[in-house]
């Protein structure tokens, strides 16, 4: 079997669409998590595309997810408000959140929101966008389970803790979006699956040692026995640590303790996800005219792009620019799904009574092995 095939993306809108009205949630609500997922594997982050329904599935079963659970507002002002997410769906609350700090910020010039109790919310960039598409600056992110080890550490203590930002721009928006950590747990499980030792660098054991043993790593952070993911940065102030750490603090800051509501290293204890957001959207309006300030960025963007590259180099990237090119690519040619989410796909459609071959046509002789 080829290690992967390509769909077309309305195929894939409406597997998971209807992948999700299984699992319990309504038209709307499907459509939404769905909009957030292919619009992962149309920027080529498979990692938290639509392979990420078995996750989500799993976590509903064990009671990690509430399908019916609805975001409440438990705390509120005209520039800002605090959300109690009931242990739902991450993508329903968040796009709740943001709309409410969009309208917010349309209103009085910015807003903040900050969620708890939720769960994965997909890509932060996402939420962002969601922002700049209507000519706001957006800001989003979330913790996670503990995997950042702080500077001089060796316990996880920090999630992940992405941190993205989108802007309006031309001919495209600015959209930042990343980790605070080197790498995100799913490269050590990529690399762990592939049996291959880890960059230096990247990792550190149960005493704070640089390691290079990913299934040592994954199953120190499962056990919380102490090392993780270094900080971006690694794991000295002499490389940069404290910066990355820092960053993954000021995620936080907006996420768990704003809310009132669970740092990295209590989430995932048990069946209790606990995972928390931040969001903020600001109007250009409160600095000046919107389209100067928005031709004023695009300007500088383009500079960038045209500056000196470097020896044996002919292009530099603003950030967005490598997204939006690989949707249009995308959108055009089809999404890539790997081999494995194929088949994780196969066994879910059983479960859930899908017509698997409908969607996807029959698997190739040799491709019925059970993943899922």
């Amino acid at each position: 079997m080829a290690t992967s095939h390509v769909y077309s993306v309305d195929l894939l809108n409406r597997f998971c669409n209807d992948a999700f009205q299984k699992f319990g949630f309504s038209a709307e609500e499907s459509k939404i998590i769905t909009d957030v997922l292919l619009l992962s594997d149309l920027y080529g982050i498979e990692s938290h595309g639509m392979q990420r329904l078995v996750r989500y599935h799993k976590g509903i079963e064990r009671g990690l997810i509430e399908v019916h659970a609805k975001p409440e507002i438990v705390f509120e002002t005209p520039l800002s408000a605090v959300i109690e997410g009931h242990d739902g769906m991450g993508q329903l609350i968040s796009h709740f959140a943001m709309e409410l700090a969009i309208a917010k910020a349309k209103a009085g010039g910015m807003a903040v929101v900050t969620v708890r109790n939720s769960n994965h919310f997909g890509i932060a960039g996402y939420y962002a966008k969601m922002a700049s598409d209507q000519g706001l600056i957006g800001l989003s992110m979330t913790n996670s389970e503990a995997i950042m080890v702080p500077t001089y550490g060796r316990l996880a203590m920090l999630g992940s803790n992405p941190i993205a930002l989108a802007v309006p721009a031309e001919p495209y928006p600015f959209l930042f979006d990343a980790s605070t950590t080197v790498v995100t747990r799913g490269k050590l499980e990529i690399y762990n699956k592939q049996d291959k030792p880890l960059p230096t660098g990247w990792a550190l054991d149960e005493r704070g040692h640089d390691t290079t043993d990913a299934a040592r790593v994954l199953k120190n952070i499962v056990g919380k026995k102490g090392g993780g993911i270094m900080p971006l940065g690694g794991s000295t102030e002499q490389t940069g640590s404290h910066k990355g750490y820092g960053y993954g603090m000021f995620c936080e800051l907006f996420c768990s303790i704003l809310s009132l509501g669970m740092t990295s290293n209590h989430t995932h204890i048990g069946n209790k996800g606990g995972t928390c957001h931040g969001f903020m959207a600001i109007s250009p309006s409160l600095f000046g005219v919107p389209e100067e300030i928005k031709a004023h960025f695009s300007a500088f963007l383009q500079e960038l792009r045209d500056s000196d590259k470097a020896e044996g180099q002919t292009r530099i990237y603003t950030h967005g620019e490598k997204e939006v090119e690989a949707r249009e690519r995308r959108l055009k040619d089809g999404i890539p799904v790997l081999k494995n989410t194929l088949l994780e796909m196969k066994e879910l459609s059983e479960y859930l009574g899908l017509d698997f071959k409908g969607y996807f046509g029959a698997l190739e002789e040799g491709e019925h092995e059970s993943l899922y």
